[in-house]
């Protein structure tokens, strides 16, 4: 179940692409009334709009609906998105914002998903470079922390010409492509020293090891752990891959190494949010308290911190969205503009879990 917030947001943007609002939205109060929520929650569904770049709120004045770029007659474009999943966890927020730049730029996106699969990823692969006329991809790779058997498909593209930029991941064997990455290992640092600065000083951590997101953000808490000479154990480590998430925490050995990597432990670090929840929910299935007992906190500041009892205190990146930036990226790129890597960077979203 969405959070009310949520729930108030996606009636506002449907309201909105369908015409129902011209150029202001209506007053806090009067949205108070329609959805019958508080003005706290009105204004945070404000702020999702705001930050997918839908209204302007402009202190006086209420909130504005942005102009719609016009198309433009030229020839539109071919832009395939491949992402590993298109429905779970932040994929529709990512997709929704790939699809409006492409519309700004007179492009038809051509959606695909490999559910972080290799043999998945290969066929999808091969139909791109079977296909007649496609000007560039848009793709987060499959399983960026392990070696990759498709990476000469991808060579194979890049020798068509079409360019490619990576989200979330990359591969150093494709050392000339683009890419919008999360700033991993800065997250992991910052959630690391601020743990420390709350006084933890043996703070476990749950990471997904066949990607590259969690090996980097591994890398940051392990680069902090040491800093600040706290205590690096294994046994206060636990690795998972996209294989076992499903099982993570729902019985069985799952549930006996959670104990024992929590035990002695003041705070915990998750993956993402995802994890994280299930996290909370473990701990207060077993009678320990939040953050009394254990703090966690996360990455993505993804409904699921919202959802949680009590809320998770996660890194979010506010106003930056991975999906818009890495297509603003490549229309750049096909425009003939000088074009660099970017890393997004986070800001931690305190909450109720630390």
């Amino acid at each position: 179940m969405n959070p009310k917030y949520q729930t108030v947001a996606d009636a506002l943007r449907a309201g909105i692409q369908e015409g129902k609002y011209q150029k202001t939205l209506p007053t806090e109060q009067a949205l108070c009334s329609q959805f019958q929520v508080s003005r706290q929650t009105v204004r945070q569904a404000l702020s999702l709009l705001e930050a997918d770049r839908l209204i302007d709120r402009r202190q006086g004045s209420g909130s504005h609906i942005r102009e719609r770029k016009e198309v433009s007659p030229r020839q539109r474009l071919s832009i395939a998105v491949v992402t590993t999943y298109i429905s779970d966890y932040i994929f529709p927020s990512i997709l929704r914002e790939i699809e409006s730049v492409c519309s700004e730029n007179n492009s038809a996106p051509l959606l695909f998903a490999t559910q972080n699969q290799f043999s998945n990823e290969r066929r999808i692969l091969k139909t791109l470079l079977e296909m007649d006329h496609l000007d560039g991809v848009l793709v987060e790779g499959t399983k960026t922390g392990l070696p990759n058997p498709n990476i000469p498909l991808y060579r194979q593209l890049m020798k068509k010409g079409i360019p490619l930029v990576f989200i979330h991941g990359n591969y150093e064997q494709l050392p000339n492509t683009l890419s919008v990455l999360d700033d991993n290992y800065e997250g992991g640092r910052m959630l690391t020293e601020y743990l420390y600065e709350k006084g933890h000083k043996k703070i476990s951590g749950i990471f997904k090891y066949d990607d590259l997101q969690g090996r980097q953000r591994f890398t940051g808490y392990m680069d902090a752990m040491q800093n600040f000479d706290l205590p690096l154990e294994d046994k206060n480590i636990l690795w998972y891959s996209t294989d076992q998430k499903d099982r993570f925490l729902r019985g069985g050995s799952e549930d006996s190494r959670a104990a024992e990597l929590l035990l002695g432990c003041s705070a915990v670090i998750c993956y993402n949010d995802e994890i994280a929840a299930r996290v909370v929910s473990y701990l207060n299935s077993s009678g320990l308290s939040i953050p009394g007992d254990i703090a966690v906190v996360s990455f993505d500041n993804s409904p699921y911190s919202e959802m949680s009892s009590p809320r998770i205190t996660s890194l979010s990146h506010t106003q930056y969205n991975v999906g818009r930036e890495a297509a603003e990226l490549l229309f750049r790129h096909l425009r003939g503009e000088p074009c660099v890597s970017e890393l997004v960077p986070w800001v931690l979203v305190e909450k109720e879990s630390s």
